[in-house]
């Protein structure tokens, strides 16, 4: 779709940028914030209710998962998480190098730090923190980022803490089982304003602010280090938050299709409303129709009855053809009803009539549903097979739903698919979950504080980019690459340490990996050290530039060898220059005819000969000089 089509449907995106910190310790407590897979050391259970907040209300959110009734194990660890995670000892004072950060991020910004930074309770209860909320505090406020023409504005910058990670779910015990390792980790979040008019737009705004937190130097990276929540709205829709993002290139796609769903559910609604549909015509009245069903073809309604279950209907009238809709591809309104009787009633799903027969489903059995409910040609009717209490709770999800669908789009919380497309996750949370914490002390934000931030503040990674062309010779395309790469890092140190072109680093690190991985070589074994010998085998000449990918292929089959193991195993040692001279003086003396007739290509022919006579063992570049020396010579002496 084009901008012009995103200014007429009126699309403001909001994001939410949530990344991991790389900190010594954890933000409330002194655990080392690692990710570990070995098995845990114990465990414990818990059950989280909800709290009211200041006003005397409890937030819709938190009720839903308290109804829900689920128990939560949580693993730990002895060494790597404490009684902070348990919540069974009072948080420590907030974590001064992670607020660093968060200045940081403000100076990128131009954001306006807070004088005191007093950290929040943020009600959680589907299990993720112990202690039932998620304690955030806002660091700065406003600033704004350039994102080509456009300025996006940002609404705050806040420290929080990280949730539990979810390991497994057993639903017949209804017990969720989290591990604390992640909890507690500090994560800053950043929230832009909703000034984001295109999915594209929003996507280049992620970009640019992921790239600005990469250059703290002090962000973790892979997958599930950085997720993010995007709110999305069309005119006359409600704000639907999409949470937990995590991969990037995604971004553009999600937005897209959440706006294609929104603007078919608006259809939906005008064509509702001219049909004459109002919400209070959608009744409570859920009719017993398992006596229609009984002798069904349908397997899983005879999964069902022989469970002792039973099977409901509810009438939806004015929906006949709207529940088959696509609203997004493969998934239609049905899909939408469905997603609220899973969520709410814990069944497999649902039938509706837009898709009946079907199923083992006949078109008699369709007839008498119709009949049974009273429903007209242009009513949909919806069933639901399972348990009397769970099929109960999930038509009265799905009416809930329905009355919905007659006003257009309701504001919730939903989650991202593989293919870009969103399902129900959850009622959006409101101003009712957040609560002072009194637990924790507030930070004073002081002037010298902000003026050791100011005084050292590192380089962005766009100007890092602009130097590395600048100052090491570095085509764009490399530095592009280089400055977004997890070697960054490797690459600095080596280039400050080692007498070696950076060219040469960088399309190691960044073209010859790629290769060899590609290759099959388990690339994945090669350490730090590894690098650190191989150039600075370059720099005394032991190894030449040829010889990289193969020393490289040796150090990834053999971790532990050394540099002499790898030169003596593979015979890529560097010969002497004298060598290499007498050795193109025999290739060109061989091919005298050839040197002769075919001057302009004599150079390269002989260079390919050589190099692969030499195997790596001497430089390109001095070859090259050598054979056009020798070439030279013998043309002028008639030799």
């Amino acid at each position: 779709m084009t901008e012009e089509y995103y200014e007429q449907i009126g699309l403001r995106v909001g994001l939410e940028l949530h990344q991991q910190l790389d900190t010594p310790r954890k933000l409330y407590c002194h655990c080392p914030p690692v990710i570990r897979e070995d098995p845990p050391h114990g465990g414990f259970i818990r059950r989280l209710r909800p709290t009211r907040s200041e006003m005397g209300e409890v937030d819709p959110a938190a009720l839903f998962e308290f109804q829900r009734k689920k128990r939560f194990y949580y693993e730990y660890y002895r060494d790597t998480t404490c009684l902070v995670e348990a919540d069974e000892e009072p948080p420590h004072d907030l974590d001064p190098v992670s607020v660093d950060i968060c200045l940081m991020m403000a100076r990128f910004l131009n954001a306006t730090p807070v004088d005191e930074i007093h950290p929040m309770r943020k009600i959680v209860i589907d299990g993720s923190n112990t202690t039932g909320f998620q304690r955030t505090a806002v660091v700065a406020l406003g600033g704004y980022v350039n994102v080509g023409e456009e300025r996006i504005g940002i609404q705050t910058i806040c420290l929080e803490e990280d949730a539990a990670r979810k390991m497994a779910d057993n639903e017949k015990e209804n017990l969720r089982v989290y591990r604390l390792d992640r909890l507690g980790i500090p994560l800053i979040e950043i929230a832009t304003a909703p000034d984001i008019h295109t999915p594209r737009q929003a996507q280049e705004v992620a970009l640019k602010l992921g790239f600005l937190l990469r250059s703290t130097r002090r962000v973790k990276r892979g997958l599930g280090t950085i997720r993010q929540d995007v709110n999305v709205s069309i005119r006359g829709g409600g704000i639907v938050e999409i949470k937990g993002l995590q991969q990037l290139e995604m971004l553009s796609r999600v937005v897209e299709l959440e706006v294609q769903r929104q603007v078919q559910l608006l259809e939906i609604r005008d064509e509702l409303l001219r049909r004459g549909i109002s919400p209070s015509m959608i009744t409570d009245e859920i009719l017993d129709v398992t006596d229609i069903f009984s002798e069904s073809k349908s397997k899983l309604i005879q999964q069902s009855l022989k469970r002792d279950g039973v099977v409901f209907a509810v009438r939806l009238p004015g929906f006949a053809g709207l529940m088959g809709r696509e609203i997004q591809p493969e998934r239609r309104l049905g899909t939408e009803l469905s997603d609220h009787a899973k969520f709410w009633g814990g069944v497999g799903g649902i039938f509706h009539t837009d898709e009946l027969p079907g199923y083992g489903i006949t078109e008699e059995e369709v007839r008498r549903l119709r009949e049974a409910v009273g429903a007209s040609i242009n009513d949909g009717v919806v069933i639901v097979a399972d348990y009397e209490r769970k099929a109960r709770d999930a038509l009265e999800a799905v009416l809930r739903r329905a009355r919905e669908a007659v006003k257009g789009v309701p504001p919730e919380t939903r989650v991202p698919l593989s293919n870009g497309c969103t399902k129900y996750a959850r009622p959006r949370p409101g101003a009712e979950r957040m609560y002072p914490e009194t637990d924790v002390r507030p930070v004073k934000i002081t002037p010298d504080w902000l003026k050791r931030i100011a005084q050292n503040m590192p380089e962005t990674l766009e100007e890092k980019e602009d130097r590395f062309v600048r100052e090491y010779g570095l085509s764009t395309e490399l530095a592009s690459k280089i400055v977004r790469s997890l070697h960054l890092d490797l690459f600095e140190d080596i280039v400050e340490r080692a007498s070696v072109p950076p060219t040469l680093v960088a399309a190691t690190l960044e073209n010859t990996l790629v290769s060899l991985k590609r290759d099959g070589v388990p690339v994945d074994q090669l350490s730090v050290e590894h690098f650190e010998t191989l150039f600075q085998g370059v720099e005394e000449g032991r190894i030449a530039a040829e010889a990289i990918p193969e020393i490289l292929t040796y150090f990834a089959n053999n971790p532990t060898a050394s540099l002499d193991d790898a030169l003596s195993a593979t015979g890529l040692g560097t010969i002497d220059e004298e060598a290499v001279r007498h050795l193109i003086a025999a290739a060109v003396k061989e091919r005298l005819d050839f040197v002769r007739s075919q001057q302009e290509r004599a150079v390269g022919g002989i260079m390919g000969i050589v190099m692969k006579e030499l195997r790596g063992k001497a430089d390109g570049k001095l070859v090259k000089e050598l054979v056009v020396q020798e070439i030279r010579r013998v043309l002028e002496n008639g030799a």
